[in-house]
This record gives structure tokens, sequence and C-alpha cells, in this order.
């Protein structure tokens, strides 16, 4: 595997990207990731070419959303809002998680801290309940690291990335 430039990122923004490669590599039937601001913002994509995780060599990944992590980024947006403005209608509190299965493959969000979202694409075979409990062990992980400051610093690496 070709880790992803960390050079210059503080430790926890290190730490976040070592999280996600983590989790594209570990979990079954998982395709994509990305970590989405409150406003929408690519922060972590498991897309190589986006400058986080990249495609793990034992199961290279022919399927999903490959290269298009902006695409996955703008997804999970729209379901974080859209469920966002559905709760709010019936008065059912914050959104926890929220997960499409389509007839090719799932996509799973789920909220991370003021606003923050985590998406992943997976396979319409992965086993949801151990996706959903990784993406919950990543939310726990992550959620107190995911300061303002890392934001602003993860927002910066991507837009240096080629």
């Amino acid at each position: 595997m070709t880790a992803p430039s960390t050079y210059g990122l503080s430790t926890q923004a290190q730490n976040l990207q070592w999280l996600l490669t983590d989790l594209v590599e570990e979990v079954p039937g998982v395709n994509s990731v990305a970590v989405v601001s409150s406003d929408g913002l690519l922060l972590l994509s498991s897309d190589p070419g986006a400058g986080s995780a990249a495609e793990s060599p034992k199961e290279p990944r022919t399927k999903g959303p490959r290269g298009a992590s902006a695409d996955l980024a703008t997804i999970v947006s729209g379901l974080g809002s859209l469920t966002t403005g559905a709760a709010a209608l019936m008065d059912g509190g914050s959104v926890k998680q929220t997960m499409v299965a389509m007839e090719h493959g799932s996509v799973f969000v789920m909220a991370i801290s003021d606003g923050s979202l985590l998406g992943v694409h997976a396979t319409p075979d992965c086993d949801m309940s151990v996706v959903a409990y990784h993406m919950a062990l990543f939310v726990g992980r992550a959620g107190h690291v995911l300061t303002p400051e890392v934001r602003s610093e993860l927002r910066q690496s991507m837009e240096k990335t080629p």
C-alpha cells in the first residue's frame, strides 16, 4: 500500500488518516469512505487520488465511486441534510445513522461531531452490522479529535492534493 502523504500534518490529522485507512482495509465490503464537514466539504477520503487512504493491495476494488471522492462527499452531505430535516419535521431528535440499501451496494452515513459526517459506500453483500460497528468505532475515536483547527488543516491538505 502506498501511504498517503502526512508530511506537515499535525498528529491529530495523521491519526484521523490512519483511522480511515484502517476502516477501509480492515472492514470487508467497504468500497470507499469520506469524512465531510458540516458545510459539505470533503475532509478525508479513501480515494488514493484525494490524498488520503489508499486502496488495499490485497483486494483491489473494481466497483464503487473510485476516483469520485467529491461525489461520495456530496451524497453524504445531501443525505445528512435530508435526514436532519426529516428528523426535525418528525420531532425525532438528532440523526445518529442513515443507511441506504441499493441493488448494487449500500451507503451508510453517521454523525461524527458538530455536523461532521462519516460516509461509507459498501458492497451489496457486506455485513451491515459489521460496517456500522466499525463506523461507530471510528466516530468514537475521531469525534473528540475533529476540532475546528484539525478540520481546517484537513481541508487545506485536500485542496493541495492533485
